[in-house]
């Protein structure tokens, strides 16, 4: 079976077989992708691709990470020896004051038998002279007595304050940090000396976000880890996600690779169109919370399936569809869209290869200026905005034509049992403008089942799917109307049971004066086959 496409203004008809057609313009766009997308390509891992000043950052931050980890400092606050001091000084300033709460309870008793024996004394005197001398010894006895009790106490208080020094130097060793050299992240270990081929490379993500400044980097790897030991996310329990919407399972998802191998991730904020979604979602506080963990641990499953060795894909590409989602009036919208850029590009710095927003409405160029200023500019440089128009045209920059959904107007459908991977080969056809092209797909056997995808970037022509039959005297089967098709449409997927020898003519006409870019793919299966 061939395949031809046909000039419908009298040009010359070329005609290949399938598949080595669409071999050269698989490779042809490609290129084209790359050239076109050369800033694309995630900067390489690999030591010797570095830069002298980037291998001096980055064997700057290996040994400060390597030394905070030994010294068990990489999780503190940096100065534990101003704490032990601070602890000290507040055991030492207990002690006296417990000190004199001590003397004062016992100077009280002290003052009210003093009073009753001088008023004791007054009345001995007037009556009995005779006693005075005994009284006075008495006196005297006492007050021997009262400072032997004086003393005692002073040898107590500094028992007391004794007890207390020793005690602060007992608790010293306790102060002593446990160094623990399995700390990871992202389940690639940090400590440098342990020989780990991701290490580095999770290092120069850091290195990156803060422009190779080893010093700035390894601050904010510290605060990372910081925020994932405190934050609440990462320990509430799978149940605290149970009463969110079904509809959420469609906002956020894998599917598929972009020409470099990413992973790309889809986010659907059209969910948030409905009212009920929303007000369940982000209609109160518990909820955005809710909201935000959901999203982060997301972001956790996604990065999970990075390949974080040199070379590998380490990187997303993140494809935000606006389409029916929330305007800028909505506030709680806004704000949950902020908390979650903020906290990805603190915490997950340089996870993103790129970030592509489709449908993309016109309030949104006012409601980005809300949230821009807080990015970075290297956050801002990867984004990549679209128009409802221009969807399929950018994302193709990126991501092949059978990857990419058919809503988005790809090829992929989901649980595809028609075309594989293998037989998935796509052929590319240009309609000049003003200009008509006609792609022939051959029966060349009878009671061959034959089927196809095609879609037109931008659309915005006139299509229609006929059979001809090889014998002239059989009549021409129309397979599907002729329709003008809109700029959104989804790829057409057609099959035809050919009762004969023969051929479908798909026909594009192109009214525009811009030439169009057609994308299509076919096979054929003989019931020959089948009976097998």
């Amino acid at each position: 079976m061939a395949v031809e496409a046909v000039s419908g203004n009298g040009g010359e008809a070329v005609a290949a077989p399938a598949k080595e057609v669409s071999a050269k313009v698989e490779a042809k766009e490609a290129v084209a992708a790359v050239s076109k997308n050369a800033s694309f390509r995630e900067e390489s891992n690999f030591l010797d691709d570095l830069k002298e000043s980037e291998q001096k950052a980055l064997a700057e931050l290996r040994d400060k990470v390597e030394a905070a980890i030994l010294d068990g400092k990489l999780l503190d606050d940096g100065k534990p020896e101003v704490k032990e001091k601070e602890e000290t000084k507040k055991k030492a300033d207990k002690a006296p004051v417990k000190k004199k709460e001590e003397e004062e309870v016992k100077k009280e008793p002290e003052a009210e038998e003093k009073k009753e024996e001088e008023a004791e004394a007054e009345r001995k005197q007037e009556g009995e002279e005779s006693k005075e001398e005994a009284k006075e010894t008495e006196e005297k006895e006492e007050g021997k007595k009262e400072d032997e009790a004086k003393e005692e106490e002073a040898g107590e208080d500094e028992k007391v304050v004794a007890a207390a020094a020793a005690a602060t130097e007992e608790e010293k060793p306790a102060a002593v940090v446990v160094v623990d050299k399995d700390i990871a992240l992202w389940g690639v270990p940090l400590l440098p000396s342990k020989g780990n081929e991701a290490t580095d490379v999770v290092l120069l993500k850091f290195l990156r976000a803060r422009d190779f400044k080893a010093g700035a980097a390894f601050e904010m790897l510290r605060r990372t880890l910081h925020w994932r030991r405190d934050w609440a996310g990462f320990t509430a329990g799978g149940d605290a996600d149970a009463d969110l919407p079904e509809e959420l399972a469609g906002a956020c998802y894998l599917d598929g690779a972009d020409r470099e191998g990413h992973p790309v991730c889809y986010n659907a904020m059209g969910v948030f169109a409905d009212d009920a979604v929303y007000k369940k979602v982000l209609g109160t506080e518990e909820g955005k919370a809710r909201f935000l963990r959901w999203r982060v641990r997301a972001m956790e499953r996604h990065v999970a399936g990075l390949d974080l060795r040199p070379g590998g894909a380490a990187s997303l590409l993140q494809v935000t569809d606006l389409k029916n989602s929330p305007g800028p009036a909505k506030k709680d919208f806004r704000v949950a869209v902020k908390q979650v850029l903020d906290l990805f590009q603190d915490n997950y710095p340089e996870l993103v290869a790129r970030n592509i927003l489709i449908n993309v409405p016109f309030w949104y160029y006012a409601f980005s200026t809300l949230f821009y200023p807080f990015l970075t500019q290297r956050t801002k440089s990867k984004f990549v905005i679209a128009r409802p128009s221009k969807v399929t045209e950018t994302l193709l920059k990126y991501i092949p034509i059978e990857a990419i959904p058919v809503k988005y107007g790809g090829l992929k459908r989901d649980d595809d049992a028609e075309f594989s991977v293998e037989d998935s080969e796509v052929t590319e056809v240009t309609v000049k403008g003003s200009s008509t092209e006609t792609i022939e797909i051959e029966a060349t056997e009878a009671d061959a089942t034959l089927t196809w995808d095609l879609t037109v970037l931008g659309w915005e022509v006139n299509y229609k799917e006929e059979f001809v039959p090889a014998d002239e005297g059989s009549y021409t089967i129309i397979v599907r109307k002729g329709k003008k098709m809109a700029a959104g449409e989804e790829a057409v997927r057609n099959t035809f049971r050919a009762g004969e020898l023969g051929k479908v003519v798909l026909t594009i006409e192109n009214t525009s004066n811009k030439k169009k870019k057609v994308l299509f793919r076919h096979k054929a299966k003989s019931a020959f086959a089948k009976k097998c």
